[in-house]
């Protein structure tokens, strides 16, 4: 009977590990269709959104066989339900990078290149998203503590963004719509980061039994 629930539970990391690298390429692909202003790229995010959400379908349903047909001691229980949270988020960073696909096509070829602190958020969000996965496969505590101390980064030049396009708006109202834009984008980013911190959160959690919000 263990040797069946530790295949399982062997399963819920192949797929959580699946998951959270299409987590890394749709953040990628949609970070290089912004910078390259690049339609097909646009499209290829659309299909690694959908690919996510499969995921999520099909680790929900393991975890679900792993509580209900097995009796997990306290460590894989707290492995599943750790799991069944990170999924959570890591469908909502495939949606928010999708969200910020929709808005390249009306950015009308521009990229955010003249502020500088956007391209430096995007690749602190995009490693902050892929060293959470990789905490929860090594079971790395340290790691999984960086990766929220990495987020006063993403904060603080979201911070720095939002001010010059507020004044972007006032001094010049005919970029009104396209700082707006870029706002949304790096607001998404922002969330993102967010999200790898929950998962962060959720891996110190399924190792120590200890969660940050407790």
């Amino acid at each position: 009977m263990r040797d069946l629930f530790q295949e399982q539970l062997n399963e819920l990391n192949r797929e959580l590990t699946i998951m959270g690298s299409s987590c890394e390429e749709i953040i990628a692909l949609a970070s290089q269709a912004l910078t390259d202003w690049d339609k097909e790229l646009v499209q290829k995010v659309n299909t690694i959104g959908a690919q996510i959400d499969e995921s999520e379908r099909t680790i929900e349903t393991i975890c679900m066989k792993l509580l209900l047909r097995q009796q997990p001691v306290a460590r894989d229980l707290r492995q599943i339900s750790a799991a069944m949270k990170m999924i959570t988020d890591m469908e909502r960073i495939g949606d928010q990078a999708e969200d910020i696909a929709e808005i390249i096509p009306f950015l009308n070829g521009r990229t955010g290149a003249e502020f500088a602190d956007f391209k430096p958020m995007a690749e602190a969000t995009c490693k902050m998203v892929t060293d959470s996965i990789d905490a929860y496969v090594k079971q790395d505590v340290a790691l999984a503590k960086a990766v929220a101390e990495h987020d006063d980064v993403v904060d603080d030049a979201f911070g720095r963004m939002k001010d010059m396009l507020i004044k972007m708006i006032s001094e010049n109202k005919a970029d009104g719509e396209y700082a707006v834009d870029l706002l949304m984008i790096a607001k998404y980013f922002e969330r993102i980061g967010d999200h790898a911190v929950n998962i962060a959160e959720w891996v110190e959690f399924s190792v120590t039994g200890i969660h940050k919000g407790e």
